[in-house]
């Protein structure tokens, strides 16, 4: 037995879950990353440049007038001491002063500088900012900008002003600090170096948490797993549902009805094989001995009558075969493919009639149908009258008179379960009626006869399978006991059932005087339009 196999979605729950959680984890880690980066950058600019701006403003605060009228810094060094205090790598200070000619002058020429401290060359404010000679006497400007000097890059804070001397000459004063960018780099790189570590830690800490949420929560479906592949195939129990989450228990359910389907299936089946096989052994039984005695037989009378009772009790196993498929085809709960069609009740029980009506005469009996159009009992006709008169338009109505929506040939052989056996249990000169009619939005198409009937307290049993009623009052053998069964499972599978019922007292359609005894075998189903009588 080859099972089949298919590939496992390798796009599991983890990997979904990953896939869904982890750009937006990402995206909402980089954002609050780029954030925290954006002001701890500032945090450490604004560390760094403080003492830079602080030793600017002591510059500038230091600057005075000498005895002669010339301008001076008082304790320069002291600043400058300060200031490399901090940190002693790449820090440089300039003071710078400019004489102002009261005549204009060519911009293009160099201009003569007076360096009051520091070195002269560092780098000059960029020429968009330089705005102090415009700027009024007493003011002045502070900006930062970077650059590079001595071939690493510096950040430069600069402060220009407007001074005048002792002697009323005004200069345009520039204090420079520099600072090279090596420190404040490194400081910010080691905190975007932690900031990334402790996201990809976050990550990390994601990943896992899903991983062992999941297979946490797998945990149940692995255990049925488990308990489905250590069950026996004869074994078919419901799982069990109490452990699962209660997401997966419509599923469970779900596989719980699946499973104990497929048990009354086969539970169905093993019952199928028992009873054919168990029906089947006697008449083989029979034949084997009955040709044993054919063959040590030597009268030509004995031999030919050896052999009809062959051939009778063939016909009987055929017959018997017959049932059983029917039954089984009867009791199949897989969906028809066909779909049911309109069909009209009162022509398919007509049709079964003179079907029967052969057998019937055999034993002398008397078996007629109702139309349902007419109501009243229909005369008793000859086979070969019915015959000819079933092509005759008026008995084949264009539009149903008693309308279901089944399949025709199911209730074709349900019907002919009911009247076969109606025709073996009424004895010779007895009468069956077969008739189809319409009652409180049901269509009805009963067998009535005048036979030894069934007990009430027995009409339950007689439609389980292989339960046979009364012997026959000829005395001939006994049917299988399945008719009753294969007429019941094919109403119920096209929406009806089937009922026993006493005769009426006046004993009305059975063409006979009022008796107690007979039998009425009534299939009900639903009206397909809804008609009511």
């Amino acid at each position: 037995m080859k099972t089949l196999r298919t590939d496992p979605d390798r796009f599991g729950i983890r990997a979904r879950l990953l896939t869904l959680l982890l750009p937006g984890i990402l995206g909402l880690l980089a954002l609050d990353s780029w954030n925290d980066y954006r002001a701890l950058r500032n945090l450490v600019q604004d560390a760094y440049d403080q003492p830079m701006v602080e030793a600017v403003t002591a510059l500038q605060s230091s600057l005075s007038l000498a005895q002669d009228g010339s301008l001076r810094l008082n304790a320069p060094s002291v600043v400058q001491t300060m200031f490399d205090a901090t940190s002693p790598l790449h820090k440089h200070l300039h003071v710078g002063l400019i004489p102002r000619g009261t005549a204009q002058v060519d911009t293009a020429a160099p201009q003569r500088k007076l360096t009051l401290l520091g070195e002269a060359d560092l780098p000059e404010p960029p020429a968009s900012t330089s705005s102090a000679s415009t700027a009024p006497a007493g003011s002045s400007s502070t900006v930062w900008y970077d650059s590079h000097y001595r071939g690493y890059p510096v950040r430069v804070v600069a402060r220009q002003s407007q001074v005048v001397d002792g002697r009323g000459q005004p200069f345009d004063l520039l204090i420079q600090a520099a600072e090279s960018t090596g420190p404040r780099d490194q400081a910010q790189a080691a905190s975007l170096r932690q900031e990334l570590i402790r996201d990809a830690r976050m990550v990390l800490v994601v990943v896992l948490l899903v991983w062992l949420g999941v297979t946490w929560s797998l945990q149940p479906l692995e255990r049925l797993r488990k308990s489905v592949l250590q069950s026996k195939g004869n074994d078919l129990k419901p799982l069990d549902t109490s452990s699962v989450p209660h997401e997966v228990a419509p599923l469970v359910d779900a596989v719980n009805q699946h499973v104990a389907s497929y048990r009354d299936l086969l539970d169905q089946q093993s019952q199928f094989l028992a009873d054919a096989s168990h029906q089947l052994r006697t008449p083989l039984a029979i034949m084997l001995t009955q040709a044993g005695v054919a063959l040590r037989e030597k009268d030509p009378e004995q031999l030919h009558e050896t052999l009809r009772a062959i051939v009778t009790q063939i016909s009987r196993s055929r017959r018997l075969c017959e049932q059983l498929l029917s039954l089984a085809h009867a009791s199949d709960n897989t969906p028809p493919t066909d779909a049911p069609g309109v069909v009209d009740l009162n022509t398919i029980a007509r049709d079964v009639v003179l079907q029967y009506l052969t057998l019937a005469h055999e034993k002398n009996q008397d078996l007629g149908w109702v139309d349902a159009r007419e109501e009243l009992p229909a005369a008793p006709m000859p086979a070969e009258d019915a015959l000819d008169d079933a092509s005759s338009p008026a008995r084949l109505p264009a539009t149903p008179v008693v309308p279901v929506l089944a399949r025709s040939p199911e209730l074709h052989e349900a019907l002919a379960n009911l009247v076969h056996n109606a025709i073996v249990y009424t004895p010779p000169g007895g009468h069956i009626t077969v008739m189809a009619s319409t009652r409180d939005g049901m269509a009805l198409a009963e067998v009535r006869d005048d036979g030894p009937g069934i007990a009430r307290t027995r009409r339950l049993e007689v439609f389980e399978r292989f339960h046979q009623a009364s012997p026959a009052p000829d005395k001939g053998p006994r049917g299988a006991g399945l008719g009753l069964a294969i007429a019941r499972a094919y109403a119920r599978r096209n929406g009806g059932d089937i009922e026993l019922a006493d005769l009426p007292v006046d004993g009305a359609g059975t063409g006979t005087a009022s008796c107690t005894t007979g039998l009425r075998a009534i299939l009900r189903l639903p009206l397909a339009s809804g008609r009511q009588s």
